[in-house]
């Protein structure tokens, strides 16, 4: 490991110990000048009077004051945007609710004609193997999609696309999975479009009889339902979310043939993820309304806590509107830097084209890592679209509503290990730092190759190929049956776009503010207010007093936009859970189905837990997870509890069995 490397990865650590030494540096020589010119020169003997500057930290006070307002701009400016985002997708649900069921139910009518699929209980045998190759793919081919393509018809064109649905899943209930298989189930284009892939972990026991099971309730329902099992204990790998949905990729890839993979749409999404009925419609029609940028395209959703939020504490509660809050602040009309939360959908040919999801402990957050790979592949040409579909999820708990301080101790504990694990992302802008380098290394370059997820020739992430070689393949007519492409059948080479240096910047804003933010603020907070007490009364020789005067009123201004974020989220909250409610009930399912509605009168509270939750699911996690950095980039991924439909009983794996 190159020492850049070793830097870059602690990033972040490297950055609050630099903050923290500047501060110790011009406080305590700030102090010491002002003491000495408040005080009688015959105070100091002669060996310590030397010692003071009477420019005390010199040029360095100029260079914290003026860090310290930018980092106080930052605080400003970011809950300002996400005030503007959450009106700006409010405003927008607002204008659709009323008639867009109407308009997907006739767009995609129960009566779609299912495409013919291989899929069968015994087709998971075809992913799961190892030996499995692309003549195991589905037999919906390319000539059903010319011939929906043809169609004059709406419903024609949208059925030509199909949606893998990847749900990584380790020691999940099976509630938790039925509830959102129902969920997907209940979408009336489900079973013309909708290919589930349930990935599981061979690490937990029984994991095949709980996906065979599943299978065999919803193999009627969708397009085609499959799972894939994760091996444990490969090589350099970190098992979490990444790996498991990287492993579900590659094995899904098999199955889709050239010809149709421009038309095939990755989804991931968390198992308890509750995705409205018109979300793969809106991507579809992106999908078919851009098609010069359609697979350069990553789709992502606001995500909403409208489950339990009631059952949860309020401070838990309100640390996740927040957290969900820094994700939504991209997604307003006209962002060009949109990274996806939890939930976020890319075509095959780009997950192709970057060579699927990393699996190491530096990509644990998937989403965001994912997002960069994206981005940098495509020397940050990468299109980013917002679905206006919020995805319902559940607030973490460990079970402790109703059990009295005890309860609320332990679910904010388990809130804390999410936290910790949100901000062991941090390693991501180690991660884009050498992409940087790399993209600038190679910035004249025009052309990229690729080859499909599953290939041999993707695994080998040094494979020479000659130029000479792609030249001969990209030039020969595919007609000519005298040029065989043998080894290079499924290469594809195509041109690329120049480095787009504005987004870089934009970038490097935004996981600044996602990865540095909190723990510079904290530390920027409590040092200038030492730096104003230690020079009380003294002369103003570097002129900075009005900054820190300024930060203070940005501070309080940005506390402000917070609450006022707060009061305007009231509405989108209930937008969204009572569209989703109405679904509920139209599908059947809402009987002891979670709806959270909130009121400005029940919730007051939570306008008083913002000031807790900063520090504590903010710039503690985020200080704890950058100073661990040094010692290990490895974290135990671990499951959060999920708030389950009130049903019967599941039975038990050993019953299943």
């Amino acid at each position: 490991m190159s020492l850049f490397t070793w830097c870059a990865r602690r990033s972040g650590g490297l950055a609050m110990i630099w903050l923290g030494v500047l501060s110790y540096w011009v406080i305590s020589r700030e102090s010491a000048t002002a003491k000495y010119n408040n005080s009688a020169p015959e105070s100091y003997d002669s060996l310590s009077a030397p010692r003071i500057s009477p420019r005390g930290a010199g040029n360095w006070t100029v260079i914290f004051s003026w860090y310290c307002l930018f980092v106080h701009v930052l605080v400003f400016s970011l809950p300002l945007r996400a005030c503007w985002s959450i009106w700006d997708i409010t405003t927008s649900l607002r204008k659709t609710t009323q008639n867009k069921v109407v308009k997907v139910a006739k767009e995609f009518k129960l009566g779609h004609r299912r495409r013919s699929s291989s899929t069968s209980l015994s087709s998971s045998e075809t992913l799961t193997s190892s030996r499995a190759t692309s003549s195991a793919s589905s037999e919906a081919g390319d000539g059903d999609g010319e011939s929906a393509a043809d169609s004059d018809t709406t419903v024609g064109t949208q059925d030509q696309v199909i949606h893998a649905i990847i749900i990584p899943n380790y020691k999940e209930e099976v509630d938790s999975l039925r509830e959102t298989l129902d969920v997907l189930a209940s979408h009336p284009h489900a079973r013309g479009s909708y290919d589930v892939y349930l990935a599981m972990e061979q690490r937990e026991n029984d994991a095949e009889i709980k996906a065979m099971s599943l299978i065999n309730e919803f193999i009627k329902k969708f397009r085609s339902i499959d799972f894939t099992m994760h091996p444990s204990g490969i090589p350099s790998e970190c098992p979490g979310k990444g790996s498991n949905v990287d492993w579900a990729a590659r094995k899904l890839s098999e199955r889709y043939p050239t010809g149709c993979r421009k038309d095939v749409i990755i989804t991931g999404i968390d198992a308890d993820s509750h995705l409205s009925l018109n979300y793969f419609s809106l991507v579809t029609r992106m999908h078919l309304a851009y098609p010069e940028t359609a697979t350069t395209t990553l789709y992502s959703a606001p995500i909403i806590f409208d489950r339990n939020a009631h059952n949860v504490p309020a401070i838990v509660r309100v640390a996740d509107i927040l957290w969900c809050a820094a994700g939504l602040s991209g997604l307003y009309r006209g962002s060009t830097i949109a990274p996806p939360t939890s939930v976020y959908s890319l075509p095959l040919q780009l997950v192709d084209r970057v060579g699927g999801w990393d699996c190491d402990s530096e990509a644990i957050g998937e989403d965001l890592h994912m997002y960069l790979k994206c981005f940098f592949a495509l020397n940050g040409n990468l299109t980013v679209r917002t679905v206006l579909s919020p995805i319902s999820q559940t607030n973490v708990t460990a079970g402790g509503y109703g059990k009295g301080v005890g309860g609320v101790v332990s679910d904010m504990r388990a809130r804390y290990k999410q936290a910790l694990r949100h901000m062991w992302g941090a390693l991501d802008t180690g991660f884009a730092l050498r992409k940087v380098i790399e993209l600038w290394r190679n910035r004249k370059q025009t052309t990229r190759t690729f080859c499909p997820l599953h290939s041999a020739l993707n695994d080998a992430a040094n494979t020479y190929i000659p130029e000479a070689q792609l030249d001969a393949l990209t030039s020969s007519p595919a007609s000519d049956p005298s040029f065989d492409k043998g080894f290079f059948s499924d290469v594809t080479h195509e041109a690329i776009k120049g480095p787009n240096y504005r987004l870089l910047v934009v970038l490097f804003h935004r996981l600044f503010e996602a990865h540095f933010l909190p723990v510079q603020m904290t530390i920027l907070v409590i040092a200038s207010t030492l730096y104003m007490r230690a020079t009380d009364g003294a002369a103003d020789i570097h002129g900075v007093n009005w900054i820190f005067q300024a930060c203070k009123y940005l501070r309080t201004v940005g506390f402000l936009q917070v609450a006022f974020y707060l009061f305007m989220y009231e509405s989108f909250h209930e937008i969204a859970v009572t569209l989703r409610e109405k679904e509920m009930n139209d599908a059947g399912l809402a009987k002891g189905m979670n709806f959270s509605h909130r009121s400005l009168k029940k919730n007051f509270i939570d306008y008083i837990m913002v000031p807790l939750v900063a520090p504590i699911y903010g710039a503690i996690p985020c200080a704890q997870a950058q100073i661990c950095h040094f010692w290990t980039t490895d974290l135990v991924y671990t499951v959060s509890k999920k708030a389950t439909r009130q049903r019967a009983k599941s039975m038990s794996v050993e019953e299943m069995a």
